[in-house]
C-alpha cells in the first residue's frame, strides 16, 4: 500500500469515528429544558448519527472501560479556563496562543523543582513569588521532593495549585557535569495542517500550514531554529530561498558571574511587564490561585509571533545580590507604509501584527520597517525586598504619523524614538506580598501598578491589583496586567480570593472593574467594563472532579444602529458551566460538560454539551483523544469557546456559533523512546436548514523525534 493511500485510509477511519459520514439513517431531535423560563429547542437537529457510528462508540466504550494504564497528560481545569478566557478576548485574540506555547515549552523542558534554584523554579510563570520561595526553601530544609503529592503540603500550596504545576515539573535535580557538556541531545518537531474541503486560488502559496522546530542541548550550550509557513503563503522565497518566517538562536548558560548569553532571536521580560514583556499578560484569570508575579529574564525565542520578539544579542550577569541584564536588537517588522501627496516623505500608518503574507497587500507590509531596540535591567536583592530599574529605547527607520484629526488617534505615538524608564519592587513580609511598578514615557505619560497578595492561612489566598495607564503611554514590547492587549488608556481594580472551605472543596471568586478614560476600539466615548467570576470545585477523590462556574461580562460599545454621533450600547453576558471529570482507572478519563450563555440586550442564548474521552492503551504505546460536542446559539453574541487537546505547539479553542456539532479524534503513537507521531482530525458541522449541512474539516499531523 502506498504511503498516501495509508494516510487517506487513516483519515477516513478518523472521519468515521468522529461521526461525520452523512448517511443520516437515524436522526435525533434533541430538546433540552432547563427551566420554564429558559427553554432551548435544538430545532430538528440532524447530527447524522448512523448505526455504524453508534456501534463504533458502543464498542469503543466497552474496550476503554476494561483497560488500565497510566495517564499523565492532564491539564488543570484552571489552565483550560484561562486559555478559553483569553481566546474570547476580542482585543487580544492571540494571547491564548502565546499562553499555550509557553505551557508547551514547559512541558517540553520541565522545571526541575528539586534544584532549589529560584531562577529555575520561576520558569513556572503562573506561580507567585511566595510560592516560589516556599518551594525552594522546602527543598533546602527538608530535602528532595520524592512525590508530586508532597506539593499540596508545602506552605502556599494546596491540591488545586499543585495541579497547576504537576504537568510541567520534573523531580530530577539539575546538575552540570562534563559528561553533560559532551553529550548532544536533539529534538526535531514538524507539524502539517490542512483543510481538505477548502481551496483558495487567490493566494500565491499552498493552503498547507507547516511548522518545524529544531533544538539541541549540550551541557551549558543550546541552540535551535523555528520556521513556519501559514496557509496561502509561499514556502521558499527570496535569494537565498527561505521560509516566510525563520527564527534561530544560540544560547550559553552557567552559574557564575556570567549567567547567560544569547545570540540570535530572544524574548525578554522585566518586572511587571509594562516596559518589556514579549510574552503574555501578567494577570491571567480572576479565579486563578494567584497572579503571575514580576520576572526578570531573557530566554531564547522559540514561538511563532512574527513581530513581537528581539533579534540581536542579550546577556545576563549576577554578582551576589546584584543582577544586570543587557540587550540589543535590530529586527525587521511588518507595517503599512503611507506617504504624503507628493511622495516626498514616507511614514508608518500602523503596524501589521497578524503575520499572514498570503495576499499582495499583506506581502507589501512584510519587513517594511526596521526597529532598533536596546535596553538594560538592574536589580538588587535585599533581605525581604527586591528592587529593579529598567530602561529601553525603540528607534524606527520611518516615523509614525498620528492622525490628530481623528479623536481616537489623538494620543497615538508619533516620531521615530520611544524611550521608557521603569522602577519596580516586590517585598515578601511573612504572609504578605507587596509588588508594584512605575513606568514613564518621556516626558509625561506613565503606567502605574500596585498589588498585594495576602495569605492569612494556607487555605485562603486574597489578591488585589490596581493599575493606571494614561492614554498616551506607549510601549511596543510591553504587556502589563489589564483587561485588554494594550498597556494604555485604562484604570482598573481587580480582586479575587481562593478558599478551601472544606476538605477537597474550593471556592474561588473575583471581580475586575476597568475604566477607559479615552476612546478605544469600538467605543467612541469613555467606557466602563466589568468581569465577575465565581467557581466551585469539589475533588472528593483522585477519580472524580465536579466543577461549577459562573461568568458575568459587561462592556460598553458603539450602537451601530444609531446615525450621526454613536450611541452607547451596554452589552452583558452571563455564562454557567458545569463539568464532571471521571477516571475509573489510570488509562481512561472521561469529561462531560454543559455550558449555557445568555447575552443582552439582544437576548441571544446559547447552549453547548460535550463528551470527552482520553484513553491510553497498555498493550501498545497509543493514546487516543475523542470529543463529540453539540451546540446551539442564536447568533455570534452567544458564541461559546471550548479548549481542545491538540498537537504540541499548536492552538485550538474554536468559537462555536449557530447550530451543529463539533467533533475531533487525535491519536498519539510513541515510537520507542525516540519518536512520537500525532494525527488529529476535526470537523464542524453547521445546520443551515433542516436538510442542509455545511461541513468544515481539518487534518493535522505531527512528527517529533529526539536523539
Amino acid at each position: 500500500m502506498e504511503s498516501g493511500d495509508l494516510f487517506f485510509n487513516l483519515c477516513g477511519t478518523l472521519r468515521l469515528l468522529c461521526g461525520t459520514l452523512c448517511n443520516n439513517r437515524i436522526t435525533i431531535n434533541l430538546q433540552l429544558i432547563l427551566t420554564k423560563k429558559y427553554i432551548i429547542l435544538f430545532k430538528a437537529v440532524k447530527f447524522g448519527f448512523t448505526y455504524y457510528r453508534k456501534a463504533i462508540l458502543f464498542i469503543t466504550a466497552i474496550i476503554l472501560s476494561g483497560i488500565s494504564f497510566c495517564q499523565n497528560e492532564k491539564l488543570s481545569e484552571i489552565i483550560i479556563n484561562i486559555a478559553e478566557d483569553m481566546a474570547s478576548e476580542e482585543s487580544d485574540p492571540e494571547a491564548a496562543s502565546l499562553f499555550i506555547e509557553q505551557l508547551q515549552e514547559l512541558a517540553d523542558n520541565p522545571v526541575r523543582i528539586n534544584s532549589d534554584d529560584e531562577t529555575e523554579i520561576s520558569r513556572l510563570f503562573f506561580l507567585s513569588d511566595f510560592q516560589i520561595k516556599a518551594l525552594a526553601n522546602h527543598v533546602r530544609s527538608s530535602g528532595k521532593i520524592v512525590s508530586v503529592y508532597e506539593l499540596a503540603g508545602i506552605p502556599g500550596f494546596d491540591r488545586q495549585s499543585a495541579e497547576l504545576v504537576i504537568p510541567f515539573i520534573s523531580l530530577e535535580a539539575r546538575t552540570f557535569s562534563i559528561s553533560d557538556s559532551i553529550r548532544i541531545r536533539n529534538t526535531l518537531l514538524s507539524n502539517l495542517i490542512f483543510k481538505p474541503g477548502e481551496k483558495d486560488t487567490a493566494s500565491p502559496g499552498s493552503p498547507l500550514k507547516i511548522l518545524t522546530k529544531y533544538r539541541f542541548l549540550a551541557g551549558h550550550l543550546e541552540g535551535g531554529f523555528t520556521f513556519e509557513k501559514d496557509p496561502g503563503e509561499t514556502f521558499f522565497t527570496g535569494s537565498p530561498p527561505l521560509p516566510d518566517f525563520l527564527s534561530a538562536h544560540l544560547a550559553w548558560s552557567a552559574k557564575g558571574i556570567i549567567r547567560k548569553i544569547i545570540v540570535g532571536d530572544f524574548a525578554a521580560r522585566f518586572g511587571q511587564g509594562t516596559n518589556i514583556n514579549t510574552g503574555i499578560r501578567t494577570a491571567i484569570s480572576l479565579t486563578a490561585p494567584g497572579y503571575m508575579p514580576g520576572r526578570d529574564e531573557i530566554k531564547a525565542y522559540t514561538s511563532t509571533d512574527e513581530n513581537n520578539y528581539f533579534r540581536g544579542a542579550a546577556a545576563e550577569f549576577a554578582f551576589r545580590k546584584i543582577g544586570l541584564l543587557l540587550f540589543w536588537s535590530q529586527n525587521k517588522i511588518d507595517a503599512a507604509i503611507g506617504s504624503v501627496s507628493d511622495t516626498s516623505m514616507f511614514f508608518i500608518e500602523n503596524l501589521y501584527l497578524s503575520g499572514l503574507h498570503n495576499t499582495s497587500s499583506s506581502m507589501l507590509k512584510r519587513d517594511a520597517l526596521t526597529e532598533n531596540t536596546y535596553g538594560m535591567n538592574f536589580t538588587c536583592n535585599f533581605s525581604s525586598v527586591k528592587a529593579g530599574l529598567s530602561l529601553s529605547e525603540n528607534r524606527f527607520s520611518l516615523p509614525f504619523n498620528s492622525e490628530k484629526e481623528n479623536p481616537e488617534k489623538l494620543f497615538d505615538f508619533e516620531g521615530t524614538r520611544n524611550r521608557i524608564v521603569s522602577a519596580y519592587y516586590n517585598s515578601l513580609i511573612n504572609r504578605i506580598l507587596l509588588y508594584g511598578e512605575f513606568s514613564m514615557n518621556f516626558p509625561r505619560n506613565f503606567a502605574l501598578i500596585q498589588g498585594i497578595t495576602l495569605r492569612p492561612s494556607d487555605r485562603l489566598s486574597i489578591n488585589f491589583l490596581y493599575r493606571n495607564y494614561t492614554p498616551g503611554f506607549t510601549t511596543f514590547h510591553g504587556n502589563g496586567p489589564g483587561s485588554g492587549s494594550s498597556t494604555s488608556n485604562e484604570q482598573g481594580l481587580l480582586g479575587n480570593f481562593t478558599f478551601e472551605a472544606a476538605r477537597h472543596f474550593f471556592i474561588s471568586a473575583g471581580c475586575d472593574i476597568s475604566k477607559h478614560p479615552w476612546l478605544r476600539y469600538r467605543s467612541s466615548f469613555p467606557s466602563l467594563g466589568k468581569k465577575e467570576e465565581i467557581r466551585l470545585r469539589y475533588l472528593p477523590s483522585e477519580k472524580i472532579t465536579f466543577d461549577l462556574s459562573y461568568y458575568f461580562r459587561y462592556s460598553m460599545y458603539n450602537n451601530v444602529e444609531t446615525t450621526g454621533i454613536a450611541g452607547v450600547e451596554e452589552n452583558r453576558s452571563r455564562t454557567i458551566k458545569v463539568q464532571i471529570k471521571y477516571s475509573p482507572n489510570e488509562s481512561l478519563s472521561a469529561a462531560t460538560r454543559i455550558d449555557h450563555k445568555v447575552a443582552e440586550p439582544s437576548g441571544s442564548k446559547g447552549t453547548l454539551l460535550s463528551q470527552d474521552l482520553i484513553w491510553r492503551c497498555r498493550q501498545v504505546p497509543v493514546t487516543l483523544w475523542f470529543r463529540y460536542c453539540i451546540f446551539s446559539t442564536r447568533d455570534w453574541d452567544s458564541r461559546l469557546y471550548t479548549y481542545e487537546n491538540d498537537l504540541l505547539y499548536s492552538f485550538s479553542i474554536p468559537a462555536l456559533s449557530g447550530e451543529g456539532s463539533r467533533s475531533y479524534a487525535m491519536l498519539k503513537w510513541e515510537v520507542g523512546d525516540y519518536a512520537e507521531l500525532r494525527v488529529k482530525y476535526s470537523i464542524t458541522s453547521l445546520i443551515e436548514n433542516v436538510n442542509d449541512f455545511q461541513d468544515r474539516d481539518e487534518v493535522k499531523m505531527q512528527f517529533r523525534v529526539w536523539f
